[in-house]
């Protein structure tokens, strides 16, 4: 019964993750900005490591399943 609030998260997680990864990538290849008046690469840097924080968590908590 514990395992499908874990399996709910690590899911969120990770297809949040997954999305914002592609998104900025696809941003990024055109040459269009990740969030309007920011600096390119930074906004770039942040959006890139909350996907790859996202995905961790995703992962751990599917590890915990």
């Amino acid at each position: 019964m514990e395992s499908g609030p874990a399996i709910f998260a690590g899911m969120v997680f990770a297809l949040f993750g997954g999305g914002l990864l592609v998104w900025t990538a696809s941003r990024v290849r055109h040459g269009r900005p990740v969030a309007e008046g920011v600096n390119p690469v930074a906004s770039a840097t942040v959006a890139t490591v909350a996907a790859v924080v996202s995905l961790t968590l995703g992962a751990w908590c599917l590890t915990r399943v």
